[in-house]
């Protein structure tokens, strides 16, 4: 089986530089525009295009201080928590697929450096033929080898990356943008340029196909310049229907340490655990 890939992440991408309007000189010797009304309308929508773009990767830097609580959905998956990088820890719950699904899985996922945990519920008629399933379905939470999960983006959390969903990643990606209101944003993001976002899964991507250079956004930002929410609307491909990502953030500053599970209440993950992920 394969789960869907939610972890943080980062990619470079070359940021638009807008032109200046051209200029010439007049008869009686002071600067005088040559550009009509309508080429100075579009030098001021680009030069508004670039406020917005610079807004948008601005507005994600607050996230890279590690101290805020988030939410991600779309496709039948969410995934909300917490991050708190002065402790080196954060906390996830994960939910994939419906309860009337055949097969669904809940994830509560605690990272306090140096260990990690995991609580794993799995549903659903199919879930009595996933191997191992009755060491799986414990109730408690199962302490993971640090080994085994590095660099996995479904169980590992890398304190150097910490936005679980990738949104400087996304907005480097922007292609196009306009602000549509106070705080508000809207426009295109090439996806196959952020494959490192956690919020996306790289097959979809593939799947898109030249859908993918142009997939429409909205942003939210708040008072203070940070971004609250993004939205994308995935169309339709490679068999799978349109579907809305959406991922918000809040509580920036605010949020607090991950709690340990008890020690009465934590086993060691069996084989079994890091095989279903592989």
């Amino acid at each position: 089986m394969t789960v869907r890939r939610l972890s943080a992440g980062l990619m470079a991408a070359a940021l638009l530089t807008p032109g200046a309007a051209a200029c010439t000189t007049t008869g009686d010797g002071t600067a005088g525009s040559t550009a009509t009304p309508s080429a100075t309308a579009s030098a001021t929508a680009v030069e508004a295009d670039s406020d917005a773009k610079q807004a948008l990767l601005n507005s994600t830097r607050e996230i890279g201080n590690g101290n805020f609580r988030f939410r991600m959905s779309g496709a039948g998956s969410t995934a909300e928590g917490q991050v708190h990088q002065p402790s080196q820890s954060a906390e996830l719950r994960i939910s994939i697929g419906e309860p009337t699904d055949d097969l669904a899985m809940a994830l509560d996922l605690v990272h306090a450096k140096p260990d990690s945990w995991v609580k794993l519920e799995l549903s659903g008629a199919a879930a009595a033929s996933v191997p191992g399933r009755d060491k799986l379905n414990l109730g408690k939470y199962q302490h993971l080898d640090q080994s085994r999960i590095q660099g996995d983006r479904n169980l590992g959390f890398d304190f150097d990356q910490v936005d679980p969903a990738g949104s400087e990643v996304l907005t480097q990606a922007v292609t196009e943008v306009r602000r549509t209101g106070e705080g508000a944003y809207a426009g295109t993001i090439d996806v196959s340029k952020a494959a490192g976002a956690g919020s996306l899964d790289p097959g979809l991507i593939t799947a898109l196909g030249a859908q993918a250079d142009s997939v429409p956004f909205t942003a939210a930002l708040d008072g203070q310049g940070r971004l609250t929410e993004l939205v994308l609307q995935i169309p339709g491909a490679g068999g799978t229907d349109a579907q809305e990502i959406r991922v918000t953030y809040s509580d920036y500053g605010n949020a607090t340490a991950a709690n340990k599970p008890p020690a009465d209440q934590v086993v060691e993950a069996p084989p079994e655990l890091y095989n279903l992920f592989d």
